[in-house]
């Protein structure tokens, strides 16, 4: 195992961000916009702590930091810095590139510990390799069945459904290596929001690696403008006087966990993700948001057609847009008022993708409480079907909870053993989105290059639209289906087309890889 040492560098920035929130203070209160050059030392001592200390934060949102963020933990990717909303990310895909080396976030332990962490990562690696070579075969057969090789074998064909296995047996593979893994991303956030990711990089599941990457995040921006941290900010909140931590101290036991993830499993009644709430007047709600938009009464726009104008590619064109335009145009903003809840299980890996779609937000578990004995893990189509894959990745399964549990018993501290955890590791959580937002994300991932646990849970989300709010329901499904006769190309996926003719018996159609 090669440990991986945190990178932190200032790829771009504001040329002056303390004085350009001062100075976009100032304007707030000027007849004319003040520049940054203007601004006195009697300004930034008074208004910079008055606007911070008071709340007034929005003028510290204009500077935006722009950083690249090398070898850090995809746990910490995960727990911390896609935890929230307000962020922009392009991080490096362990769908689609092969981790050749091992390569992971090492905590700071120490003799027999260190031994344990370090042999348990290169395991994981092995099976990641082994796997790897034992699925190819499987997704290349499958793959040849849907390209119609034998039938339509030109050679570009044959070396695209090659090229495609080969990707596609990574990407469940990936399912062995451990949250610990090291990636790689460019990040970027405004700058009221480093200062939040500062106050709270102690909270959650990895505040040890945390601290280390926001403190140099904040060290590089000290070293192009001292004053953005130095004049206004606070120190980062104490762990114990984070709430969440009253749970970990005076909470339920290992036993107690048990029973709340055996309750939601339960609950989930068979499905993905199960609908728990919603708006139950969506549809008329809707219908109304659209009338009281456009000045037009119930007589001349009554609910079926005010919902097909909302909703059929055929009337609103917004339908067909690739930018998602959604929010900027004033009809569609009256499906901000029908609204989901639903509990989803899920794995770490998919979670990881599902987190993306930021406007549709869900209180995701802090791991260590739900610390399990037993592996607690979701297992890939594909390997359920395969034998020879099953046994290894079950294999793999069972080593990592091992080790993690190996050093739990030498004390070592659950923020630290959990990375050893796969990224097949259990994720239960409780999402919930407004239709305009759902309606972007279920577009995108009933699309078959969708990751396979979002796409069938957003078919399991589909399918329970329906039950409640049909008229709705039978709008939605992925870019091929909602532009099938209204735009060409009807694919939008261009050179990744799957290969599927999906529009034309969605959504009874099987996804097979």
């Amino acid at each position: 195992m090669e440990a991986a040492v945190a990178r932190v560098t200032l790829r771009n920035h504001f040329a002056q961000p303390f004085d350009s929130a001062i100075a976009a203070a100032r304007t707030c209160y000027s007849s004319r916009i003040i520049s940054p050059g203007e601004i006195t030392d009697k300004q930034r001592t008074t208004i910079g702590p008055a606007t911070f200390q008071g709340g007034h934060h929005t003028v510290y949102q204009h500077a935006h930091f722009e950083f690249g963020l090398e070898n850090i933990s995809r746990h910490l990717v995960w727990n911390f810095l896609h935890g929230h909303p307000f962020y922009n990310s392009e991080q490096q895909s362990q769908r689609y590139v092969r981790m050749k080396e091992p390569e992971a976030f090492m905590p700071p332990l120490e003799g027999r510990a260190r031994e344990i962490y370090a042999a348990a990562i290169d395991r994981a690696w092995e099976h990641y390799r082994e796997l790897s070579a034992l699925l190819e075969p499987v997704t290349h057969e499958v793959l040849a069945d849907i390209w119609e090789l034998e039938r339509k074998g030109s050679p570009q064909r044959v070396q695209r459904v090659k090229a495609q296995a080969g990707k596609k047996s990574i990407e469940i593979a990936r399912y062995v290596l451990p949250v610990a893994a090291a990636t790689t991303m460019v990040h970027t956030l405004s700058g009221i929001v480093l200062h939040r990711l500062h106050r709270m990089c102690k909270s959650g599941d990895t505040p040890w690696e945390a601290a280390q990457v926001v403190g140099e995040m904040v060290a590089r921006v000290k070293e192009v403008d001292p004053q953005f941290f130095e004049r206004v900010g606070f120190e980062p909140m104490g762990e114990e006087k984070m709430p969440e931590n009253y749970f970990a101290c005076h909470g339920q036991d290992a036993a107690g966990a048990r029973t709340s993830a055996a309750e939601f499993d339960r609950r989930l009644d068979g499905r993905i993700s199960k609908l728990i709430d919603y708006s139950p007047n969506a549809e008329r709600v809707a219908a109304d948001a659209l009338r009281f938009t456009l000045g037009v009464n119930e007589d001349a726009l009554p609910d079926d057609e005010a919902l097909r104008r909302l909703l059929d590619p055929g009337f609103n064109r917004y339908r067909l847009e690739t930018l998602n335009v959604m929010e900027h145009a004033p009809m569609m903003r009256a499906l901000n008022h029908a609204h989901y809840t639903f509990l989803k299980k899920i794995s770490h890996t998919a979670d990881s993708q599902d987190q993306r779609h930021r406007m549709v937000p869900g209180s995701r578990p802090v791991t260590t409480a739900y610390d399990s004995r037993d592996p607690d893990f979701i297992t890939p189509m594909l390997i359920r079907q395969n034998a020879a894959a099953r046994a290894r990745y079950e294999q793999a399964m069972a080593e990592a909870w091992s080790a993690k549990n190996e050093l739990l018993a030498l004390g070592v501290a659950p923020e630290f053993a959990q990375y050893l955890l796969p990224n097949a590791l259990s994720v239960r959580l409780v999402e919930s989105g407004t239709l305009i937002h759902l309606m972007h994300k279920w577009t995108m991932r009933t699309c078959f290059n969708a990751q396979e646990e979002i796409y069938f849970a957003s078919m399991d989300e589909l399918d329970q639209l329906g039950e409640v709010h049909p008229r709705l329901a039978k709008y939605m499904g992925p870019p091929c289906v909602v532009r099938i006769g209204h735009a060409y190309p009807v694919c939008t996926e261009g050179s990744h087309f799957c290969g599927v003719r999906v529009w034309n018996s969605f959504p009874n159609i099987e996804r097979r890889i």
